[in-house]
């Protein structure tokens, strides 16, 4: 039996990068997976490409999600799996970075976590079992310049892992993070040669993640194999933090 089988998981910003590679994942472990993302191009394409369901999802609408999840559960019954993947960057430092800059980066990567984990779980705690994963980042763990709105949102969601851990456990739900160090995303690969050549640098691997590595560990997490891991964040850098 495949490790998540017949498990419904919504993947948040799960069209491309490591949400596109958890998808995959995920749809080989047996889970119903459904891809939320604004892409809908790229999403539909995965979405035919793995038998999912995709849905084009603003994480940062409220009503949005508790349409979209309310969807969800009409179609499958129940909703088993959240993985808050979606993300984005506005990098600037603390001088130049603007009002707008520091609101987008917490609207989607801070306050829409808050959002689908406080509707999605009400779905979990109806099953009295769930899984949920959030995307944090190895900056969240030591901080990194010109990224003050970034690493203040990943480093508010290992706190919060933290706390949703203690409220939702006792309840057959178990919160747990992940931190990435520098993973070779499309986004990554635009990158001057000699940007990327310093990020390996610091690596002990020397070398960049690959976007599976982390969907691997995603997929681990939700799987019953990590039942008594909870409130965990599991740095996933080469070694960057050690």
């Amino acid at each position: 039996m495949k490790r998540l089988e017949n498990k419904v998981a919504i993947i948040t910003g799960g069209a491309a990068g490591i949400g596109a590679a958890t998808a995959i994942k995920f749809a080989e472990e047996g889970a119903r997976v459904v891809i939320w993302d604004i892409d809908e191009s790229k999403g539909n394409e995965l979405a035919k490409k793995i038998n999912s369901v995709f849905m084009k999802v603003n994480t940062a609408d409220y009503n949005e999600i508790e349409s979209s999840a309310k969807k969800v559960n009409e179609m499958f019954g129940r909703i088993d799996i959240l993985i808050n993947n979606a993300g984005i960057t506005r990098d600037s430092t603390l001088k130049k970075m603007t009002i707008e800059q520091w609101q987008q980066v917490i609207d989607i990567n801070l306050t829409g976590v808050f959002y689908c984990t406080k509707i999605i779980s009400e779905y979990m705690l109806a099953n009295n079992w769930g899984r949920i994963v959030n995307a944090s980042s190895v900056v969240g763990i030591y901080g990194n310049f010109g990224q003050t709105n970034y690493v203040a949102t990943k480093s508010a969601l290992i706190g919060m892992t933290k706390t949703w851990a203690r409220e939702l456990g006792k309840k057959g739900i178990t919160v747990n993070a992940v931190a990435p160090g520098f993973i070779a995303t499309e986004m990554v690969a635009a990158m001057p040669e000699n940007v990327i050549e310093n990020m390996k640098s610091k690596v002990p691997l020397g070398r960049l993640g690959k976007p599976e590595e982390i969907a691997n560990v995603y997929a681990f997490l939700s799987s019953e194999e990590a039942s008594y891991i909870n409130g965990h964040t599991l740095s996933v850098d080469g070694g960057m933090t050690v």
